[in-house]
């Protein structure tokens, strides 16, 4: 696994349940709130820093999840789509890698043709059974929890980057004015 890992040029997630909980806050004119876990964020910074894209796909669209995308300084994203299959074959060309070099982070049945196409995938650790079946990875972090900072100090560590994260030093020589989570 640790070859994969190295190979990794280019990270898609999906939101609900990986980069949320997947819980949904109604109010009377729709969505009203996600949670996001701030070491998610900085795990996106540190990949991102580190010259390996990150894109988000989401079955849904929202202002909320525009936001976070924004703040984050996320380039490539595909919003309210749930056919997942060519999704990712655009975002891996958008991002002129090879599906060896991509990894998809997903939680559910939605995911499981990104599973397919990705050369590398991860299910967050609060999937179903029968999702964690199909991933190359299972988490220990549960979606929203740090599931995707997992995924980021895996990476980071096959490629001999461990340093941006274990240590004060490392992460200084990353960090910039414009980084933030």
């Amino acid at each position: 696994m640790k070859e994969k890992l190295k190979k990794i040029k280019f990270v898609i997630t999906d939101v609900d349940g990986v980069l949320t909980d997947g819980l949904m806050h109604y109010d009377v004119n729709g969505e009203a709130i996600k949670s996001f876990h701030v070491r998610d964020g900085l795990g996106i910074k540190m990949l991102m820093e580190n010259g390996i894209d990150v894109a988000v796909l989401s079955g849904r669209d929202s202002p909320i999840l525009r936001k976070r995308i924004s703040d984050l300084g996320i380039k490539l994203a595909i919003l309210g789509k749930l056919e997942k299959e060519t999704a990712c074959y655009e975002l891996i060309k958008q991002a002129a890698v090879t599906a060896e070099e991509t990894a998809y982070i997903g939680d559910d049945t939605v995911d499981l043709p990104a599973f397919a196409i990705c050369g590398l995938s991860f299910a967050v650790g609060d999937a179903e059974n029968y999702i964690k079946d199909c991933a190359d990875i299972v988490l220990t972090h549960n979606g929203g929890k740090g599931a995707f900072r997992e995924v980021s100090d895996m990476i980071l560590a096959a490629q001999g980057k461990s340093e941006v994260f274990n240590s004060a030093q490392g992460f200084l020589k990353i960090v910039s004015d414009k980084m933030s989570q």
